[in-house]
């Protein structure tokens, strides 16, 4: 017993003594990774399929320990194409790990080397387009008329907008409000905001995955849910019913917002800040934020 510690003992302090620099640097990041894909993996389809696999495994080993050879036989038949079925099984769930890692820190810093300071034209161009959506959205709360506002961002929303009509306009109160008007054709659809300009309406947004939301959220704010999982869009809803107007971003949705706080915060998400100001946190200024399960229909 002890000559077996002993020799573990050893084994251990040779093993450290090849220890490099370089080793903590590959298990820092092999640990980053693992960290974030479970990060991205929890409380959605892919958890399950993972745990799916971990089973299969598990039965193959089994397979193989107890000589079962017809089981083994169909275990190693299968194993042979998992590469290809994980990548077909899991194609959304690594879609968005993709965009992910395309939206963090790092790929912001590579597509800020593609392109330099936004010009002042165009953060006048975002404001206009901002006091636009705040203004018809005040009428909208006092009217009780539905609306959905894709506000786009680094994530292209090629595919939503095709989906749409082109309008490619400048932005105005009155301009949005004819949009939305509920005899006017595009009423239904949600209204993609590019650059500062009124891009395309009357687009088709996925609808949320979420299944924990409540079941008397309308189509109207799952589906800025949807985009808000998809994309680092923002989006601003004003509800059909109530006339309360929200905002969606990263899967949560922020409600009850006034003219003021909905300005602050749209000012907030969209306009360029200095670059040594970026890093921090911004501020949503909502009230009642985070809460996803708030009943509110269409």
């Amino acid at each position: 017993m002890w000559d077996t510690i002993v020799a573990l003992y050893n084994q251990f302090i040779a093993l450290m003594l090849t220890f490099k620099a370089t080793d903590v640097l590959d298990i820092l990041i092999v640990s980053f990774i693992i960290y974030n894909l479970i990060k991205i993996m929890r409380e959605t389809r892919a958890e399950q399929l993972v745990k799916g696999i971990l089973i299969l495994l598990v039965a193959f080993a089994v397979s193989g320990i107890f000589n079962l050879k017809m089981l083994n036989s169909l275990f190693t038949s299968f194993f042979q194409f998992s590469v290809l079925a994980v990548l077909i099984v899991f194609q959304p769930e690594l879609r968005s790990a993709l965009e992910h890692i395309g939206r963090s820190k790092i790929g912001k810093y590579w597509s800020g080397l593609a392109a330099t300071s936004i010009e002042d034209d165009k953060i006048h161009q975002i404001r206009k387009a901002i006091n636009s959506v705040v203004e018809v959205a005040n009428s909208f709360q006092k009217s009780k008329t539905g609306a959905l506002i894709v506000f786009e961002r680094q994530t292209k929303l090629g595919d939503i907008i095709d989906t749409g009509t082109i309008v490619d306009a400048e932005p105005s109160a009155h301009m949005i409000g004819n949009i939305f008007f509920n005899k006017a054709p595009l009423h239904d659809g949600a209204m993609i905001i590019r650059d500062g300009k009124v891009f395309a309406a009357g687009c088709i947004l996925p609808l949320t995955k979420n299944n924990t939301i409540s079941a008397d959220l309308g189509t109207r704010h799952r589906a800025a849910l949807g985009i808000s999982e998809n994309s680092d869009a923002v989006i601003v809803i004003v509800s059909e019913e109530t006339g309360t107007i929200s905002i969606a971003k990263n899967g949560i949705i922020t409600r009850n917002y006034t003219r003021e706080t909905l300005n602050m915060a749209l000012e907030e998400e969209l306009v360029p800040r200095d670059p040594e100001k970026s890093d921090r946190i911004p501020i949503i200024t909502g009230i009642m934020k985070g809460k996803k399960n708030e009943s509110d229909k269409k």
